[in-house]
């Protein structure tokens, strides 16, 4: 694992906050299927890359490939930029904070 790698191993760990069975729950969900955006009406674009997250969060560290810490890359940065822009007032049954959690972040964990 070169220092690149090992940087965006600890910043996914760190901003990937759910755990893969709260995780793989949490996808099953109808709020999950229903947040974020679709580019042809199926699947949104955060709920196939929660499907990715749990399989890179099943994956051995060691067995990862460039593809997976590129979306580990774009976890991060989605994370990133969706945290700064956190509504004001309770969050808690908010489609900011069901997109977030299909991105594996729960802001309320």
């Amino acid at each position: 694992m070169d220092e690149e790698q090992r940087q965006t191993w600890e910043e996914f760990r760190e901003l990937v906050t759910m755990e893969p069975a709260e995780l793989e729950k949490w996808l099953e969900t109808e709020e999950s299927r229903g947040a974020g955006q679709s580019k042809d009406g199926g699947e949104s674009t955060g709920h196939a890359s929660g499907r990715r997250i749990l399989t890179i969060l099943r994956t051995s560290k060691d067995d990862l490939s460039d593809e997976d810490y590129g979306h580990m890359r774009k976890v991060v940065g989605y994370i990133r930029r969706h945290l700064a822009q956190r509504p004001s007032g309770d969050v808690r049954d908010t489609r900011w904070r069901h997109s977030l959690m299909n991105w594996g972040h729960d802001p309320l964990a």
